[in-house]
């Protein structure tokens, strides 16, 4: 290997998307001897292998400064790095056009990983077209399910990689058996469970509307997993539902399969995803699965309603008609064990092989 590999990843936060970074860039890092990563959140670095080594601003970087400005800066550190030295290729994890456009002015072999859907990168025109040009002059466009290279390849005329991401079974199951600190739930309680940032993507309104709606019929709990800028709004609306005593917010848990596992349904009601992790997670961890049918991934993940179902985004009236038929359903067993059986495929090893084959090719 006469290059050497860098992964730009500028913010590192708490989600599926970082969950995969870690696992993708600690498996090449024992295959490839000389990989850096660039990021402005040096604090992270005890979530990679001592074999990677960190390129990161000299001053320091709070863990809540602005996204933009972590952009800016990583950015200034990957034009400092092709001016040292451009026998490199770039993995890059987050602000993709940003590093095409680094990459391709100093004539870098650059491999970019999307995660989320096309529908929620910008709905401004121009910008479309921006993306549009840069996006297709990356040398490699992976992405994480095949409805969403489906999407890709139309809208962008091109043909993108599909690597699943990968999981780690054993650690999953092993951090699940642990004990939940507090008691959770009551006995006799239907039990739900969403995780994801408080975000407008993860529209989690739809979720507490349709709460709303199936209280009256039956005793419900329901816990939430994330931070984000719509906690206030999110809890207000609880309040002024009085579903405070049906709806708990817990904030970031860095182990949530204990909570998974002591859960009855798995909800999402994203707007738009990539290939959602928590869906596999859940799938995994033997529970019945609730999800939008949004773009891209859960149609995917659920076989189309084989492994759990499907409710059209913002449906919150479908959404508690599924809920309230949880203990009705006698398709639901079947369901849960052939979702089981279907994470076979996201094993960790072998789609991790599957982007170091791909980046190989380069090195």
């Amino acid at each position: 290997m006469s290059k050497k590999l860098i992964i730009f990843s500028p913010s590192i936060e708490d989600g599926g998307v970082e969950k995969n970074l870690f696992l993708i860039s600690n498996y090449l890092s024992s295959k490839i001897p000389n990989l850096s990563i660039i990021t402005a959140d040096f604090y992270r670095k005890n979530n990679f292998s001592k074999k990677i080594k960190f390129i990161t601003p000299r001053f320091r970087i709070f863990k809540n400064t602005k996204k933009y400005i972590k952009y800016l800066i990583c950015i200034i550190l990957l034009i400092r790095e092709t001016i040292k030295d451009k026998r490199f290729i770039i993995l890059s994890f987050q602000a993709n056009i940003y590093a095409i456009m680094v990459a391709k002015f100093f004539g870098i072999t650059i491999l970019s990983r999307s995660n989320t859907s096309s529908e929620g990168w910008t709905k401004n025109r121009f910008k479309q077209l921006i993306f549009k040009y840069f996006f297709t002059k990356a040398d490699e466009i992976i992405v994480n399910s095949y409805d969403f290279k489906k999407e890709i390849d139309k809208k962008y005329k091109i043909n993108c990689k599909c690597i699943l991401n990968p999981f780690n079974f054993k650690l999953i199951k092993k951090e699940s058996l642990k004990k939940i600190p507090n008691k959770i739930f009551k006995k006799k309680s239907l039990k739900l469970i969403s995780i994801g940032r408080l975000t407008d993507q993860k529209d989690h309104i739809t979720l507490l509307k349709a709460i709303k709606l199936v209280v009256k019929k039956r005793l419900t709990e329901l816990i939430i997993l994330g931070k984000g800028t719509n906690e206030s709004i999110l809890k207000n609306y609880t309040l002024k539902n009085n579903l405070i005593n049906n709806v708990k917010f817990l904030g970031y848990m860095s182990n949530p399969y204990q909570y998974i596992k002591s859960s009855d349904i798995f909800v999402l009601t994203s707007r738009f995803e990539g290939s959602p992790n928590v869906l596999v997670e859940a799938q995994y961890l033997k529970k019945y699965i609730i999800s939008s049918n949004c773009p891209t991934g859960p149609k995917e993940i659920l076989a189309n309603g084989l492994y759990g179902d499907l409710f059209n985004v913002g449906d919150f009236r479908k959404l508690a008609k599924l809920i309230l038929s949880y203990k009705k359903n006698q398709k639901i067993k079947k369901k849960i064990n052939n979702a089981f059986k279907n994470t076979k495929k996201f094993e960790y090893k072998k789609n991790c092989e599957k982007y170091y084959m791909l980046i190989s090719k380069y090195l």
